[in-house]
């Protein structure tokens, strides 16, 4: 079995700030970094760190080389990333003093995929597979039928929510890894209780996992419904919190682990994903996890 993560890639421009800029209003940042990024580099970093092979796809511009030597050096393959004309992906990030983050995001590159590309990509995988997604990237809906057309497992993060999601046949998605507000707008309900029973009675033969944030966890499956507490820690920058839970928890899917041990890693990661700056470079490894003290 292959792991494939076909995602985004982008340069995260990082601003410290004491609150995060409102409407009308010019702040001083205290620091400014340039990082590695985007949802689907962040989860092929985690994927990597919990201990399996990822193989990535996805597009890069003329700025964002530097995206191939630091796949080499988290251990990701790199077979089918390819450099475009134009810009890269990115993001302007702040992130205030308690380590809250808002985002701002270019797609560049990420939205120059073609169903040729695709096609290019998928022949090299099979049946029983692996394939994750989030919304960074344009061809989901192509991507999400092509896969399943092979008999792939689709494991969807449907982040960024918004209305091209609507194009997509969620009806063929093996996994939905989504926060709570994903789960509000997908479904329209306003709890956790009530998003997992829209989302069951939607996606009925779906695993779901709604995360929390400082709440924890859910995760439901048929007749199985488990919580996981969030492990408190200091946190100083949330960004790439979401992304280290969702490659930890596919991880453990594909590891065949137990489902709460899965859950205890995914949030031990997360937790410790927040006490770093950065996005990639916050993401334990899996020998961390297994040495974090919860006590």
């Amino acid at each position: 079995m292959k792991v494939l993560n076909f995602g985004s890639l982008n340069l995260d421009y990082t601003y410290q700030v004491a609150h995060i800029v409102r409407a009308g209003e010019t702040i001083l940042a205290k620091e400014v970094n340039m990082n590695l990024g985007g949802k689907g580099f962040n989860q092929s970093v985690a994927l990597s760190r919990a201990g399996l092979v990822c193989f990535h796809a996805g597009l890069v511009g003329e700025e964002g080389l530097e995206f191939y030597d630091a796949c080499e050096t988290f251990g990701i393959k790199t077979d089918y990333i390819k450099t475009v004309t134009g810009r890269c992906g990115h993001t302007v990030i702040q992130v205030d003093e308690n380590g809250q983050n808002s985002i701002v995001l270019f797609g560049g590159a990420n939205q120059k995929n073609s169903k040729e590309y695709v096609d290019e990509v998928l022949k090299n995988f099979d049946t029983g597979d692996v394939i994750i997604l989030q919304n960074e990237i344009n061809e989901l809906p192509y991507l999400i039928d092509q896969a399943f057309a092979k008999g792939m497992t689709i494991v969807l993060n449907p982040s960024p929510y918004d209305e091209r999601l609507e194009e997509c046949d969620l009806g063929k998605v093996s996994v939905f890894v989504l926060n709570e507000t994903e789960g509000q707008q997908m479904t329209g309900m306003t709890t956790p209780a009530t998003i997992i029973s829209a989302m069951a009675a939607s996606y009925s033969n779906a695993k779901i996992v709604l995360t929390l944030g400082e709440g924890g966890s859910i995760y439901h499956h048929g007749d199985e419904e488990l919580y996981q507490p969030a492990f408190k820690v200091d946190a100083v920058d949330t960004t790439a919190a979401g992304d280290t839970f969702t490659g930890y928890f596919v991880a453990g899917l594909i590891k065949k682990l137990p489902m709460r041990e899965v859950l205890i890693n995914s949030s031990k990661a997360a937790a410790l994903a927040v006490t770093k700056h950065g996005a990639a470079s916050s993401i334990p490894f899996m020998s961390e996890v297994e040495l974090f003290n919860t006590d």
